[in-house]
């Protein structure tokens, strides 16, 4: 696919640090208009997408800008996210006095250029179920809906239902420096059970080096059965009193269930160890067992969106059997 060339007077480029600001308020504005909030940039209240993901990786951020009074002003961003053989982006957004004029299709182009150079198998986003203007844009680019996903929310209880499986988990900020590595492999050994290359040591290392919450991490003896990795907290995306759970797995198979539903005892240990009064967590619909064990955990939906995918004959790790929770927002 040809990308489009940037219409007279969009300049596409790569997010600076010094837009961050510029850009979390674009997002908070897009995303407030388009749900109809009372006061838009109340939106996701003390939680923040920008920052933490660019700092993640500031070369797979894509802005663009338009010339005002001699000067550029920010109007857009996108931002890339990399999980070895899948990668998906989002938040994509585009100040309300820009829409309709093309900015986001000029965004796309760069992202696209992006999952080349990362040389990912499967590319996902996550969208509005409700917006045809979306799906019909991203149609555009070789992503096509798939399957519903649930953004789905727990409130805290005051303790675990079961204390035998959440006392054996350890979090990832609690191991010793030299030791690490081990755990990144060993949690790309859990990810790989589900789907060949599917790594995210990138959002694990990005919430201990960026303090935006840790990695839960359930043991069998010494073996590594699932983990968590959480935000929670005020400039984390959870926000005050919230813990998200950003993406969770549990290696498949007969003992898949049991350990899944240790990991989610665990995460709510965890958020009551922070003081969050909510666990928040994404499961697409096609991960049947994965979506019947969270609601059995007391989770409702909060949310519904849609996954769009690539690939005519790949669901990715969408498909029953596999226990994972996100939803690539």
């Amino acid at each position: 696919m040809t990308a489009p060339a940037p219409k007279a007077g969009i300049r596409v480029h790569p997010l600076a640090e010094s837009e961050l600001g510029e850009a979390d308020r674009i997002v908070r504005l897009a995303f407030g208009t388009f749900l109809s909030l009372p006061d838009p940039m109340q939106f996701m209240g003390d939680a923040s997408y920008v920052h933490t993901r660019w700092k993640a990786d500031p070369f797979a951020a894509v802005a663009a800008a338009v010339n005002a009074r001699h000067d550029e002003k920010l109007i857009g961003t996108n931002f890339a996210t990399n999980w070895g053989s899948f990668s998906f982006f989002g938040p994509l957004t585009v100040d309300p006095a820009y829409w309709n004029r093309g900015v986001a299709q000029q965004m796309l182009a760069p992202t696209m250029e992006i999952f080349k150079r990362w040389n990912s198998a499967h590319l996902g986003l996550y969208t509005f179920s409700n917006s045809p203007a979306h799906v019909a844009l991203y149609q555009k680019f070789g992503f096509w809906p798939r399957d519903l996903v649930a953004v789905m929310s727990k409130q805290v209880g005051a303790s675990s239902s079961s204390a035998g499986s959440a006392s054996q988990y350890s979090l990832f900020s609690d191991s010793p420096h030299e030791a690490r590595g081990q755990l990144l492999d060993a949690c790309r050994e859990v990810t790989e059970a589900s789907f060949d290359g599917l790594d995210v040591q990138r959002e694990i290392c990005s919430v201990a080096a960026q303090g935006l919450g840790d990695t839960v991490l359930l043991w069998d003896n010494s073996r590594l059965q699932a983990f968590a990795v959480c935000h929670a907290g005020r400039g984390s995306e959870a926000g005050t009193g919230v813990c998200y759970v950003k993406f969770a797995a549990a290696r498949p198979g007969p003992t898949g269930a049991k350990h899944f539903l240790g990991l989610l005892e665990a995460v709510e240990a965890f958020a009551r160890s922070v003081a969050a009064t909510k666990v928040v967590a994404g499961v697409n619909y096609a991960r049947r067992e994965a979506f019947a064990e969270v609601s059995r955990s007391g989770f409702r939906t909060e949310m519904l969106g849609v996954a769009m995918e690539t690939g005519a004959d790949s669901s990715g790790y969408n498909r029953a059997g596999v226990y994972i929770l996100d939803d690539w927002r």
